[in-house]
């Protein structure tokens, strides 16, 4: 790494590169954008959950002449949204699979008309039956995709499972689920669309990865690359659920805006957003562990079901990292995960950050603090026995190179958090007390970048440019929508290249501009593309170097000047790189084995929970996070990532919840789909180990997914210490306490006569 600036700006907290737009409201969302002449786009839903369309009528009462009205027969490429796999339409054609699918598109200069235009529409069905469970679509007694209903399935095995079972001291089952979970991003969907015969189509909208929409749109279009051009806009907050989704909006509105010749602008509200949108994956996962007379662990047996939903979107890679976190930070011989992502009649899931291991990490840090009670170990004593270490081998039999630091978060969150002296304390006040207090605590590791091939097939390219007008530009198609993307990489430009903070700028976030460094998800930003960014600066010095004089210690306009003779010379002064796999790593995707992950951050969390058993909810009073995720480029932005993730996990373990009713989310408003408010949020304490990854930009690993990943296991934990009860689900809800609580009293009472 490099260190050529004069003032450190690696690891400081400069400010935020998109922050004084956002402050003083010039920063331009996807709504404060028209364009001339510019119609609004509405979308005609289905209300049933699978069924075959067997009329379509329009209202007599409405002028039809006014609007442009589009339908499947309308799509001039593959009715087809181009994904992992490619089999959910653009819009419905003949039969729908979910409540909420896309039948028909309307457009209309006024957008009041155009919504009440879409409410008149009626369309009559025959049903079929439909799935809506796990269980029901594992059973194939109805088959509503492919030959099974099965989306994606693995097995990863290590060792020999079934031959330990009989010398085992201890065996410990447990099922554990976990709800669907709504992003809430505080901007919701939406897109303007322009189409031309001569230029094709231009996108501008509210989107995590847009080259993920540029490849839907050629092929729904079927159009060459350069027909087709998306631009990200300012875009408020995302968490996953802009990685999928835009590439079905973008498509909506850009029909509409070839059929009616016009610009066309579509923006859902909050109840549209949160009916038709994809949310996390529900989960079911069931353990079966051996362990010896010492509480080691000696067999894992796991058995992972996702739901997801009508369409496959991204189950896969959702499925494949639940199935790599599922085993949790500890060394075990043998074990065996069996993962199957099935299909039901409702609004596809998709990705939400962690993708996968907020689900699998609940059920088996749930399941270490069973196993310690049912062997009589202390739930931390037993986590430690149990930590893996650098020199051991995961599920994968990846071999842990780099330092495990476990036993130290561990020691710096219990201290922190006078772990052990609270329990005794609550211990004592809860004996006489209807206000229980307990402890609880999770450790966790969150894989950093794609899982095992897929940076390499993403192939990823990055790099900076400086124009004539004296800038550093960063040339990535990540984007920013709130996490820091633009502050972290332009602070990695400037350090490696020796110039301030202020000479670097984001190249607009436009797949005319700027090359494909790969979706902006999965905690890969700061390691993967941060590195790109640092090579291609280091090259770019090089290149002066060689080329335009650059002396071996330069000031900043020592290489300005350098850039000026090699723009003269070459007509440009740009630097790109490609990704290239650090040494060492393997995956076989076939034997699902290798290195998953090129690094992982560590955690361990410890929350304080207190329970009213007269009122029957449950809230967090206080939370600490230990992390070691590499070096910390800047600090408040990394304390904001891990903060914003508890919160967002808090809300996950104890209020939201997704109430479906007939296959359609029934909750669909802020009024009753409940996140917590400030009021709910406790003080978080974050605490940082730094141990630089080499492979990383500036030694960076990934943070945005590690802390949603443990505080819903560690507050059902710490409610469990509280009243001695375990649940095993979430949300868990004030009804869900009255229930298991009473149940629990019922049976401790004496019998009457």
């Amino acid at each position: 790494m490099s260190t050529l600036a004069k003032n450190r700006i690696v690891g400081t907290s400069v400010p935020r590169k998109e922050g004084v737009g956002k402050l003083r409201g010039t920063a331009r969302y996807v709504d404060d954008i028209q364009r001339e002449g510019m119609w609004h786009g509405a979308t005609v839903r289905s209300t049933v959950p699978r069924a075959i369309i067997r009329s379509i009528g329009f209202d007599r009462n409405i002028d039809w002449s006014e609007f442009t009205v589009v339908s499947a027969a309308d799509i001039p490429g593959e009715n087809r949204i181009h994904m992992i796999v490619s089999d959910q339409p653009c819009l419905a054609d003949g039969q729908v699979n979910h409540c909420e699918e896309a039948i028909l598109l309307i457009a209309h200069p006024d957008k009041h008309k155009v919504r009440e235009a879409a409410n008149a529409v009626h369309i009559e069905y025959d049903l079929m039956p439909p799935v809506f469970s796990i269980e029901e679509s594992e059973q194939q007694q109805t088959v509503i995709w492919g030959a099974d209903n099965c989306f994606k399935s693995f097995l990863l095995e290590k060792g020999d499972v079934d031959s330990v079972w009989a010398q085992a001291a201890h065996i410990v089952e447990g099922e554990y689920r976990t709800g669907a979970q709504e992003h809430l991003y505080i901007e919701n969907n939406g897109v303007i669309a322009e189409y031309s015969s001569e230029a094709g189509i231009t996108i501008w909208g509210s989107l995590q990865c847009p080259f993920y929409v540029h490849k839907s749109l050629l092929a729904v279009f079927d159009l060459p690359p350069e027909k087709v051009r998306v631009v990200q806009t300012e875009t408020g907050g995302a968490f996953g659920g802009k990685e999928d989704y835009p590439s079905v909006i973008a498509s909506h509105a850009a029909l509409l805006a070839m059929n009616c010749g016009h610009p066309v602008k579509i923006v859902y509200d909050r109840m549209e957003d949160l009916a038709a949108t994809t949310k996390r994956h529900p989960s079911r996962v069931r353990h079966r562990t051996a362990l010896d007379a010492n509480g080691k662990l000696i067999a894992m047996d796991i058995d992972i079901a996702t739901d997801g939903g009508a369409y496959s979107t991204l189950s896969s890679t959702v499925l494949s990292r639940a199935t790599l976190h599922s085993p949790g930070p500890y060394v075990c011989p043998n074990v065996r995960i069996r993962s199957n992502a099935w299909a039901t009649n409702t609004v596809p899931y998709g990705a939400f950050r962690g993708f996968g291991a907020p689900q699998t990490i609940f059920a088996v840090e749930r399941h270490m603090d069973e196993i310690a009670a049912a062997i009589g170990i202390d739930p931390v004593e037993f986590r430690r026995r149990n930590f893996i270490h650098q020199g051991e081998t995961t599920a994968t039999e990846q071999l842990m190179r780099e330092p495990v630091i476990l036993d130290t978060l561990l020691d710096r969150a219990l201290a922190e958090s006078a772990y052990y002296n609270k329990r005794a304390q609550f211990t004592e006040e809860n004996s006489h007390s209807v206000l229980k207090r307990g402890m609880g605590i999770a450790a966790f590791y969150h894989g950093s970048g794609f899982t095992g091939s897929g940076e390499r097939y993403l192939n990823s390219l990055a790099g900076v440019d400086v124009t004539a007008e004296g800038n550093v530009r960063v040339l990535v198609s990540s984007t920013e929508f709130g996490q820091g993307t633009n502050t972290v990489l332009a602070q990695v430009a400037a350090e490696t290249l020796g110039v301030d903070y202020d000479d670097v700028m984001m190249a607009p976030p436009d797949t005319d501009v700027v090359p494909n460094s790969g979706p902006t998800v999965a905690s890969r930003t700061a390691m993967v593309i941060g590195r790109l960014i640092e090579r291609a600066s280091l090259q770019l010095l090089s290149m002066l170097r060689e080329q335009a004089g650059l002396p071996e210690h330069f000031s900043r306009a020592d290489f300005f000047a350098a850039c000026n003779r090699l723009r003269a010379k070459t007509g440009e002064v740009v630097s790109l790189c490609r990704y290239e796999a650090p040494p060492g790593i393997f995956w076989d995707d076939q034997k699902y084995r290798g290195e998953a992950y090129p690094a992982y951050g560590w955690a361990v969390h410890v929350a304080q929970v207190a329970v009213d058993t007269v009122t029957y909810s449950a809230e967090v009073e206080e939370f600490w996070s230990a992390q070691e995720a590499g070096r910390i480029i800047h600090p408040v932005l990394a304390a904001g990532q891990i903060e914003g993730g508890i919160a967002q996990a808090i809300g996950y373990a104890l209020y939201e919840k997704v109430v479906l009713q007939n296959g359609r989310m029934a909750n669909n408003q802020m009024t009753n789909y409940i996140m917590p408010t400030a009021e709910d949020v406790p003080p978080i304490h974050v605490f940082w180990e730094e141990i630089p990854f080499q492979h990383g930009g500036f030694g960076a690993k990934g943070i945005g997914e590690l802390p949603h990943d443990g505080p819903a296991p560690a507050i059902l934990n710490a409610i469990r210490d509280a009243i001695g009860v375990s649940f095993n689900s979430i949300p868990l809800l004030p009804e869900d306490l009255f229930a298991k609580l009473n149940v629990a009293r019922k049976i401790e009472e004496p019998a009457t006569v």
